[in-house]
């Protein structure tokens, strides 16, 4: 009789397993990679948000080394979320408005960017669309 239970055990924590790699994996991803992005950019770390842009941006608009000094030359103080809305082909739109502080004067400002995330079924994983924040004030 010992056995049954362990197996019904068994079989019980296998179909939770199942139930739960499944389910939620695509929204679950999604706030993962949006937490890494947003925390990237917070923190100045265009590098590692650059790496979260689609593939497809990265190669027909490369980041320049002369727009990555650029991009160093401002210190982002806040990522604020304004509003987030999935699009009907399954892509998400977020407003963000970011604190920029220019090192060398010392201004700040909000500049409000459009960040658009599409999820690729192939690499099962979101890619923002829009690429990096146009921080530059001559733009």
């Amino acid at each position: 009789m010992s056995r049954l239970p362990r197996i019904a055990l068994a079989l019980l924590v296998a179909l939770l397993a199942a139930c739960s790699s499944g389910a939620g994996s695509k929204p679950d991803a999604l706030d993962r990679t949006l937490y890494d992005y947003s925390g990237a950019i917070r923190w100045n770390n265009f590098e590692v948000a650059w790496d979260m842009v689609d593939p497809k941006v990265r190669e027909a608009k490369p980041l320049s080394d002369f727009e990555l000094e650029r991009l160093k030359q401002v210190q982002i103080t806040n990522y604020n979320l304004v509003a987030s809305v999935t699009l009907p082909d399954g892509r998400i739109a977020r407003e963000v408005e970011l604190g920029v502080v220019n090192r060398h004067t010392q201004a700040e400002r909000v500049v409000r960017v459009r960040e658009i995330w599409r999820y690729d079924e192939e690499a099962q994983r979101w890619w923002q669309t829009e690429g990096l924040p146009v921080l530059a004030q001559d733009r």
